[in-house]
């Protein structure tokens, strides 16, 4: 089962949803994931064992807040060419073009939004859920040292012993890649959480 959370911050439901996830309310577009994610649980289609997030581009912010915030929450985690250290943010080549969305570190009220917002700058030792980050070798919208810094954080600091997998491709950003390659990368996601959450036919055999 799949289940697409609609949180705030989005353009969805007008300009004040916009708004009340954006800049200083980025708080919002987290606990909004969070809450869509424990109310599946609470509602019996779950349990913590099964849930899986996932957050691609700006959504890394919301599944790396998640994990970061709530390491229990998740069985497994999936972040797609994801914005995970957003101190750093003006320092991609797409970078300044992001900053009337999430703010500038060339000011006092613009550098403590975006530290607030980043998941990188929050992992500390933790038992988070496996993971699998991806990037595009040659994607300008992520940079790939944004999604290596962010998994090799997370490679130190874990203490589950679940694995925190990075994975890579020559191409960009999603948008710009050929259906076969789109296609490899959603097999390897979908079956890298078929494995962390223990379905049968999934599992690695034991040694």
């Amino acid at each position: 089962m799949t289940v697409l959370v609609h949180v705030r911050g989005g353009g969805e439901f007008g300009e004040p949803w916009h708004l009340a996830g954006k800049g200083p309310t980025k708080q919002h577009t987290i606990d909004d994931f969070v809450a869509g994610a424990q109310a599946v649980i609470d509602d019996g289609w779950t349990s913590h064992a099964k849930l899986a997030g996932d957050g691609a581009s700006a959504g890394g912010i919301t599944i790396g807040g998640a994990i970061t915030q709530h390491p229990d929450l998740f069985a497994a985690a999936v972040s797609e060419v994801g914005f995970n250290d957003m101190v750093d943010l003006e320092n991609m080549p797409n970078g300044p073009g992001n900053v009337p969305e999430f703010g500038s570190v060339k000011t006092a009220n613009g550098f403590r939004d975006l530290l607030a917002m980043s998941a990188y700058d929050h992992v500390v030792p933790a038992p988070y859920p496996a993971v699998m980050l991806t990037t595009g070798l040659t994607d300008r919208r992520t940079a790939p040292w944004q999604v290596a810094k962010m998994t090799a954080r997370l490679q130190a600091s874990t203490t589950s012993g679940k694995p925190i997998l990075l994975r890579a491709d020559a191409q960009g950003h999603g948008v710009v890649r050929d259906a076969s390659a789109q296609d490899d990368e959603f097999a390897d996601l979908d079956t890298f959480v078929l494995w962390q959450t223990g379905e049968p036919g999934f599992t690695l055999p034991d040694r």
